[in-house]
Parts: structure tokens; sequence; C-alpha cells
């Protein structure tokens, strides 16, 4: 019997990584698009009944590289900023896109197993800050007020250049991405899977 890629073993969900992902979020109250909040998994996860019909369906999607398409339905809610004058701009409202409860579950644990996998393989170059594992805006900001203790102490100033990539995510080429993780020797059941994850999404707005 062929062995599996490394990559795909990691990746494979367990009782212990669904909880492990599920008890990271217990403290968010959102309504996603199947009007499910995270508590409610909180009562599900007692049960090794449905933690293991979870496990199932997330190693379905790796074993079978397809995201289900009930995963892939969005809905769109446009609110207002608070504590604004006037609403008369589209820069006054904030989109919040709601995903299916289960599917985002699963990309969230993905996600964590992802970034592990790689920084343990120096695939994320190393100055990578921000939504990486020991280095969050917090981690920047001791950082920075590090440098700039240690340039006042020497007399000096010093000046800092921040920018922001508008659009970063939505406009991230797909076929680049896919690359990137066939470059990252993954196995072909990853690439896959993310190739289905990408295609026809379906967004309701509200």
């Amino acid at each position: 019997m062929k062995s599996l890629h490394p990559w795909t073993r990691w990746l494979l969900f367990s009782k212990a990584k669904i909880i492990d992902a599920i008890s990271k979020l217990l403290h968010l109250f959102t309504l996603e698009s199947d009007h499910i909040s995270w508590n409610y998994f909180k009562v599900l996860i007692v049960n090794t009944k449905y933690i293991t019909k979870f496990v199932n369906i997330a190693n379905s999607c790796i074993n079978l590289g397809h995201w289900l398409s009930h995963f892939k339905k969005s809905m769109l809610i446009i609110i207002q900023k608070p504590n604004k004058p006037l609403y008369n701009t589209s820069k006054i409202f904030q989109p919040i896109v709601l995903l299916n409860m289960l599917g985002k579950l699963i990309e969230k644990a993905i996600s964590e197993i992802f970034q592990i996998h790689s920084i343990a393989s120096n695939f994320i170059y190393p100055n990578q800050l921000g939504d990486i594992k020991q280095c969050s805006i917090i981690n920047i900001g001791i950082y920075l007020t590090y440098l700039i203790y240690i340039e006042w102490i020497n007399g000096l100033h010093m000046n800092i250049l921040a920018f922001n990539i508008a659009q970063f995510f939505p406009s991230l080429n797909h076929q680049l991405l896919l690359k990137i993780l066939d470059k990252a020797e993954f196995d072909l059941k990853i690439t896959t899977v993310f190739s289905s994850y990408f295609i026809n999404r379906q967004t309701q707005y509200l």
C-alpha cells in the first residue's frame, strides 16, 4: 500500500484537531450564513458521534480533492461603521461575509496546520509579520519599540514607513497560489482541493 505524502498526513484531521479548532472560537457570537453560532458547536463537541462526522467530512474533502458546494455559498451583509457624521460614501460602510459554519471551521483548522508546517519547513519568509504565530501585531509593536529605543540611546531619530496593500486577498491570483502550493511540495490532493475551493462560489447579498 502506498504511503501518504507527509503533507497529506499532516492535513488529515483528527478529533483532537477539530476540538482544538472549535475551542479557539467559542468566544465568538457571530451567526454565520446557516444561522448557527460557535456556541452551538460547544454543545456538539461533547458528543463523540458528531465529532466523528466532522472529522469524516473534513478528511473526505482532502482525500477526494473536493470542496463541497454547500461550503462555497456565502452571504454578504453591508453594515454602517459606527459614530460617523454622514453616511454618504462607500467607505463609511463595512461589508461582512458570512460563511457556512462547518466549512469555516474546516478552513480554520487547515490554516492552522498549514502555518505550523510551513514555518517548520522554513517555507515562510522569516520577516513575514502579521497573522503568523509569534509574529502578531503585538510582536510587531514590541519589536518597533525596541528599535526606536535603541536609536534614541544612540542619539538618533527613526522614521517608519508603513503601507497597506488594498484588496490583496480578493485580487490574489488563484493559479499563482496553486503553483506556490506545488513548490512547497504539498501533495497533489491538497492542490486539487484548493482548485475546487476557488471555483463556482456563490454570494447572496442582503
